[in-house]
């Protein structure tokens, strides 16, 4: 019997939505940005529970967004910021562009998150003013414990919750709400898609407003009309001039509003997505109960993929994909061991993100996937795949 391959990633927009995107396109409404981002913004704030959100064209450009707010707005104490060696390549090349001392944190082997006694110890010696953390394949990080080390050493947390759209901790906080700002992708295979695209969280007016400036050149067309008002007084602009004045040095991390538009029918699927994909984590788990995969504490696990490690990684996979089933490395694995990294910084320890990144890979999960697909799956990465735990050697099987 042939099977139908089974995808990492699967297009969350339907036939249905595409359709209505046409006609909408077809009946004259205006493409760039304007009231739909307006909408889909507003929405994406009240699903989150966030004050404010911003949209912009990628989930790597929401977190140069944010660096840049965070550099701006005069309120970080040094240009020091820890990010995770686990993690994505764009949540530390904004900070490594604009002049950030990028301190590397090891993982937890539960969650994937910044290791908290890690943490503890980079604080401490180091004193930055920004944390970065990375909800892992939708993995929140040990938020309680990070929160209390913020606030005992006076520093700023920032989410990259691009993997996690819909996750919330124990305590019922969807992840990205946290800190002082949360970015998320709508990137392809991401829980839901506007083709490219992102947001950025937040519940600080005062950030939210900079972030609207720095999105479109630096000016102020976009800003609450006191603030607006208040940058013209303060350096004697006109009404005319105001047009074409920057105030801040800017970027064009604008989208459009036909990908708001998708984005705001996308929204309305977010219950149902959430609920496959929890339930495709819990059977993986069921099927799966010799293998290392990561553990955190939630209400609700909107997962990405599911991840795990095996000490045969290449024979795996290409069993995987011999049988038309797709799987990759566990994200980045570590980024100090990447060429990009490893060029400008010397070598480090970082015994459970080396783990990940020679032994980690995660298989499919998303919204079109079928708990059968997921029993297949299980069957044949079982017959060759040999357990391996941090800090342990392969198990036999």
């Amino acid at each position: 019997m042939a099977y139908p391959p089974i995808a990492l990633a699967s297009e969350t927009i339907s036939q249905a939505e595409l359709e209505s995107a046409a006609s909408w396109m077809v009946a004259g409404n205006q493409l760039t940005k304007g009231k739909e981002t307006l909408f889909f913004e507003e929405e994406f704030g009240k699903y989150l529970g966030s004050e404010y959100a911003v949209f912009v064209n990628s989930g790597s450009s929401a977190n140069l967004l944010v660096a840049a707010a965070l550099k701006e707005s005069g309120r970080l104490k040094n240009l020091k910021v820890v990010c995770p060696a686990v993690s994505w390549v764009t949540t530390v090349t904004p900070f490594t562009h604009l002049g950030f001392e990028v301190l590397l944190c090891d993982a937890s082997p539960l969650d994937l998150g910044v290791d908290v006694v890690k943490l503890r110890e980079i604080f401490y010696q180091e004193r930055p003013s920004l944390l970065v953390i990375v909800h892992v394949l939708g993995h929140p990080n040990d938020m309680v414990e990070i929160q209390k080390l913020c606030e005992e050493f006076d520093v700023v947390l920032f989410e990259d919750s691009c993997e996690a759209l819909g996750t919330e901790t124990a305590l019922g906080q969807k992840l990205g709400t946290i800190g002082i700002a949360g970015s998320f992708s709508f990137y392809y295979g991401h829980h839901i898609s506007t083709i490219e695209g992102g947001m950025v969280t937040t519940n600080d007016f005062d950030l939210y407003q900079l972030m609207l400036s720095l999105r479109s050149h630096g000016w102020s067309r976009d800003l609450d009309g006191d603030v607006r008002k208040r940058l013209q007084v303060d350096h004697g602009i006109d009404d005319f001039r105001n047009l074409y004045t920057f105030y801040f040095s800017g970027f064009n991390f604008r989208s459009t509003d036909l990908q708001a538009y998708i984005g705001r029918n996308q929204l309305n699927r977010m219950g149902e997505i959430v609920e496959v994909r929890a339930a495709n984590q819990s059977t993986y788990e069921l099927g799966l109960p010799k293998f290392w995969t990561q553990k955190s504490r939630t209400k609700v696990l909107s997962a990405f993929a599911y991840g795990t490690a095996v000490s045969n990684r290449s024979q795996v996979a290409e069993t995987l994909s011999r049988e038309g089933i797709e799987s990759r490395p566990l994200i980045c694995g570590n980024l100090a061991r990447h060429p990009f990294w490893s060029k400008w910084h010397k070598p480090q320890v970082l015994p459970v993100s080396d783990f990940v990144h020679d032994y980690g890979m995660y298989l499919p999960n998303h919204a079109s996937l079928s708990l059968e697909d997921i029993d297949r799956v299980v069957d044949i990465f079982s017959s060759v795949a040999i357990p391996i735990f941090p800090g342990r050697q392969p198990e036999s099987i």
